[in-house]
């Protein structure tokens, strides 16, 4: 993330922009004020001693892993704060309830609650005027494959004029690398870097502000030599199997509701189970809540092909189908996917076979994907939402690349946080 922290220091300095001040802000908000107000039921006897002091405790902890937790979500590009207060606060505040009550410690319910509202108003208060008083800036070298950093309006483009260095110290350069720049540009790029100007090839600006790994040409392949992180890999597939055994028996009830209500909605099968491609390349059935009418099989590739892309306001969908769509509950069987080793929770979604054959006779390298499992939520799931034109489909193909190329712990855990989000809203459902 060397790149993320650089784009925040590219900004206008301020005293916010020191995560030491923005850490006694939230905790002057979180735990000064809540004490000062719990204060008064101390002294009536509502909350006693050990209640007031387990709960500063835990508020602080909890404080410091939420802020913790939002730094480190935030560096990962189209994360800003602001959609990051609720999730990781709440996260963070809600298990700290839970080992309070589990290891059955004392704690007033009272100080917890205001201490969350406070935090979430004095974080939001915190970042709020830290975005409005400094944007990030750059300087660009007009030469090359820099037009596309203009369609990005978060960040200030100063485009430079002649081969001379910014005016002031440190400021980020942007520049085409692989572009032949005139011997004045070159030499203006070489001092740069030695005069300590962070120099910046297009491509990798792009990529960190965008969250997408840019495709150039369609038939290049430039990720062979990526390999997702290994270690990790058999860590998830633990984790898969653990959390997918916790949450089965306790999403079997409304699973079962669900199933009836399909039942109840249209005649058909509750489940809908379809040939999708999978992890190195094998094809599995996935299963999903049926949400359409059903239909005929079809074997004519173009015909399959269509039928396999759902549009926006399918006739197919059914009135239960609907709810069951926005609200993501459609994919809860795919736990028996996990299961299996078919899936994991989190990674690129799996295609229809037609389609997955299709994208591959269309983008030579679009196999590569394959090369994790797919997951019931992912990263182009949460930044871009259902695809259901061909067009789109090199914009997902650039969200499931940069998901493979920072394979880790810290991007399946911002992709949870802002999975819940993502179902409440039903951002990108159809």
């Amino acid at each position: 993330m060397q790149f993320e922290r650089s784009i925040r220091s590219s900004r206008r300095p301020t005293v916010l922009d020191l995560p030491i001040a923005q850490l006694l802000l939230l905790l002057a908000a979180g735990v000064a004020l809540p004490a000062a107000i719990t204060a008064f039921w101390l002294r009536l006897g509502v909350v006693n001693e050990p209640q007031f002091r387990s709960s500063v405790l835990g508020s602080v902890i909890a404080i410091v892993i939420g802020f913790a937790l939002i730094r480190r979500m935030t560096a990962y590009p189209g994360t800003g704060a602001f959609g990051m207060l609720l999730p990781a606060f709440g996260t963070v505040f809600g298990a700290l309830t839970a080992v309070l009550l589990g290891m059955r410690i004392n704690y007033s319910g009272i100080f917890l609650s205001i201490s969350f509202v406070s935090t979430l108003i004095g974080a939001f208060t915190v970042f709020l005027i830290r975005e409005r008083s400094s944007r990030a800036h750059f300087n660009v070298v007009p030469h090359g494959a820099t037009p596309l950093l203009y369609e990005i309006r978060e960040v200030d483009w100063t485009t430079m004029e002649r081969p001379e260095l910014p005016d002031k110290p440190n400021e980020a350069i942007v520049a085409d690398l692989r572009y032949d720049h005139d011997s004045e540009w070159e030499r203006m790029l070489a001092e740069a870097a030695i005069r300590g100007h962070p120099v910046y090839h297009t491509k990798q600006v792009w990529e960190s502000l965008t969250g997408r790994v840019a495709i150039e040409h369609m038939s290049e392949n430039s990720f062979g030599s990526l390999l997702p992180n290994l270690a990790y890999r058999r860590v998830k597939r633990l984790g898969d199997v653990v959390g997918a055994f916790i949450l089965l028996p306790l999403l079997l009830i409304p699973m079962i509701i669900i199933g009836l209500l399909i039942r109840l909605d249209s005649k058909g099968p509750v489940f809908f189970v379809q040939q999708r491609m999978g992890y190195r390349g094998y094809v599995f059935p996935m299963f999903k809540f049926r949400t359409m009418r059903p239909r005929e099989a079809l074997s004519c590739d173009i015909a399959a092909r269509t039928d396999a892309i759902t549009q926006s306001d399918d006739v197919r969908i059914t009135k239960i189908g609907r709810f069951l769509r926005r609200a993501r509950l459609d994919e809860l069987p795919q736990i028996l996917n996990v299961l299996r080793g078919e899936m994991s929770f989190i990674g690129p979604r799996p295609e229809a076979v037609a389609l997955s054959r299709w994208y591959e006779d269309e983008i030579p390298f679009y196999r590569y994907r394959h090369i994790v499992r797919p997951g019931i939520t992912g990263w182009a799931q949460v930044k871009q939402g259902h695809v259901a034109e061909l067009s789109d489909i090199d914009q997902k193909l650039s969200y499931d690349f940069y998901y493979i190329k920072n394979f880790s712990l810290w991007l399946d855990t911002l992709i949870v946080l802002k999975t819940g989000p993502t179902m409440l809203s039903g951002f990108g459902s159809k």
